[in-house]
């Protein structure tokens, strides 16, 4: 088993408050923080759970939808026992995928629109601003940010 060191459980406990800060649960942002410091960086299940003093089925259930969201990974395994290690750019991919959503929101509020008529200005202004924020979310800001953090991310590199 491994021990987590004072230090390190202050990290992962940083990280599992900003996960819930930004919206997800305290334990992916715990899994998260320690699969980034973890040595080795792979995990089994087992290894997560007795790591952060979790049970073994919360770190299944929790795992899952990082796993498809694209935040870790599972190895091959022979065994049973599957091992999990970060997604390199997963972070990235996650906030790419919320901004992509945002065109969700805009359809949403375009359907409003259509429900409530021209006889209610205040509502048809709400609509139009959702409308239009999750647009602009969608290609402007999702184009232009991402760009952006790659220039940022490699130049960054190149400074190291």
């Amino acid at each position: 088993m491994t021990e987590i060191s004072p230090d390190e459980a202050a990290f992962v406990d940083r990280l599992g408050l900003f996960f819930e800060m930004v919206g997800g649960p305290r334990t992916m942002g715990r899994i998260y923080g320690w699969l980034m410091i973890c040595d080795p960086p792979q995990q089994s299940l087992t290894e997560l759970a007795a790591a952060l003093g979790v049970s073994k089925p919360s770190i299944s259930t929790v795992i899952r939808p990082m796993q498809e969201g694209g935040l870790v990974e599972r190895l091959p395994s022979s065994t049973r026992e599957h091992r999990y290690r970060i997604t390199p750019g997963g972070f990235t991919r996650v906030l790419q995928v919320q901004l992509d959503r945002m065109g969700a929101g805009a359809e949403a509020a375009e359907f409003g629109l259509s429900v409530i008529g021209e006889d209610r200005p205040e509502q048809r202004d709400a609509l139009e601003e959702l409308r239009d924020f999750c647009a602009f979310s969608a290609t402007e800001v999702h184009d232009e940010f991402m760009r952006r953090w790659a220039d940022y991310r490699a130049a960054k590199r190149r400074g190291r």
